[in-house]
């Protein structure tokens, strides 16, 4: 899969940072802000590269950084908790059957762009699009204008097929971004994992922390977000996996303010590898979460506190995907 990124003008890789040439290829697009890349939006592009074969198309995903919602309601914060950040999208991109990548530097100039110019400069013009799908709750351009009616009026008068697919409904409600963060914000894992159609997975480098966990006997990888807005669920104790050196291992994860060892800690994500002995400081990992085990609490001692995780350990180390 090849990425570039549209800035202003100008194509880039994003390795290099440097301009890139991009052929207007015969093609069949999606586009989205495809955050959490849920079962919905796994149809979405399923079927675009079903259409791409069929037709003999390149496949081309257009998706936007930042997600729009931050860059549009401002303030220099969170204003959407990412289900995926940047690097985790293009990952699990990677895994599917697309050609080109195609990610917009969404910034408010972008964001004054039409709908028409988007469709004729970006996916006609610089794309090469003959075959557009999008979901049945798509809305593009400035101010979100652009509609089903838009692609179909446009795709006869520049020559693409449209393609508009329907919802996905999981446990009788329709699957979405904003289903899956409320129910990541109840620590309902299994339904957030069966609506995401794969585990959640937060993901960071580890840094050196306060060892105490080590001193309590249960040694913890302190994890660093890649991306300050990045969702976390609530906080608790979860039974999560992790890959390290191509082999898997399951995980006791922790994710809170630790109140039984610090007073108004800040929020942290911390991982006890079961079965690992090594050094993990400066890697990367991506943690895959499974289940809740149970909410954060305060103990009344470390002896209290190292006999409980005695038995969430034994429950991380058994569930089953």
């Amino acid at each position: 899969m090849r990425v570039v990124v549209l800035q202003g003008s100008t194509v880039l890789d994003p390795a290099t940072g440097l301009p890139v040439q991009l052929s207007p290829e015969p093609s069949a697009v999606t586009i989205g802000s495809f955050d959490g890349l849920h079962v919905g939006h796994r149809k979405i592009i399923g079927s675009m590269t079903g259409h791409a074969r069929e037709l003999g198309l390149r496949s081309v995903v257009v998706t936007f950084e930042p997600h729009p919602r931050i860059v549009l309601e401002g303030g220099g914060g969170c204003a959407v908790r990412l289900l995926t950040t940047f690097d985790e999208k293009v990952r699990q991109f990677a895994s599917m059957p697309i050609d080109l990548l195609f990610v917009v530097r969404f910034d408010r100039q972008f964001a004054s762009t039409s709908s028409e110019a988007f469709i004729r400069e970006v996916l006609v013009k610089r794309l090469g699009a003959r075959h557009v799908t999008v979901g049945y709750d798509h809305g593009f351009g400035k101010r979100r204008s652009g509609s089903e009616e838009t692609l179909h009026e446009l795709g006869a008068a520049c020559g693409f097929s449209v393609d508009v697919v329907g919802e996905v409904v999981v446990a009788g409600s329709p699957v979405s971004s904003t289903r899956i963060r409320r129910l990541l914000e109840s620590a309902k894992i299994r339904e957030a994992d069966e609506c995401l159609g794969a585990p959640y997975s937060i993901s960071g480098t580890v840094i050196e922390g306060d060892r105490l966990g080590r001193s309590i006997g249960f040694p913890t990888a302190n994890i660093a977000l890649s991306d300050s807005c990045k969702m976390l669920p609530a906080h608790g104790v979860y039974a999560a996996t992790v890959e390290i050196d191509g082999k898997e291992y399951p995980v006791m994860m922790n994710i809170g303010h630790r109140p039984t060892v610090a007073e108004n800690g800040e929020v942290r994500v911390e991982a006890h590898i079961i079965g690992f002995s090594g050094n993990l400081y400066g890697r990367f990992l991506s943690l895959k979460m499974l289940d809740f085990i149970r909410a954060e609490k305060r103990f009344a001692s470390l002896d209290e506190l190292r006999a409980q995780l005695d038995l969430d350990k034994k429950e991380a180390e058994f569930c089953k995907k």
